[in-house]
């Protein structure tokens, strides 16, 4: 499984709306097209983190080949009051907003 984190920043009060609006998106067939197994999103003090669990290796490039969708630049600009960039001066695209992994176990089948 591979999985992408998403670091940005939100106010804290927004949590619920921005989880009504991933509720919506994700009854539609958007998460399957990006491959989306599971998405988690979390708050600590201002910050966001939005993971997503992917079936395959490709997870971050099927969001980049998404970003066009009206449905995903839709959400992205219902997600703009709510969530700003964690750098807005180097940030084009979600990939300038995704954490590079260090590290990783997990248990045996």
């Amino acid at each position: 499984m591979h999985s992408t984190l998403i670091v940005a920043r939100m106010a804290i009060d927004s949590s619920r709306s921005v989880a009504e609006l991933f509720t919506d998106f994700d009854a539609t067939d958007m998460p399957h097209r990006m491959g989306t197994r599971r998405r988690q999103l979390f708050a600590y003090r201002g910050l966001y983190f939005h993971l997503q669990d992917f079936d395959n290796d490709d997870g971050g490039a099927r969001i980049e080949h998404a970003k066009d969708d009206p449905r995903f630049v839709r959400i992205s600009d219902d997600l703009k009051p709510h969530i700003e960039a964690y750098d807005p001066a180097t940030w084009r695209s979600p990939a300038d907003a995704m954490a590079q992994r260090f590290y990783s176990w997990e248990a045996g089948a």
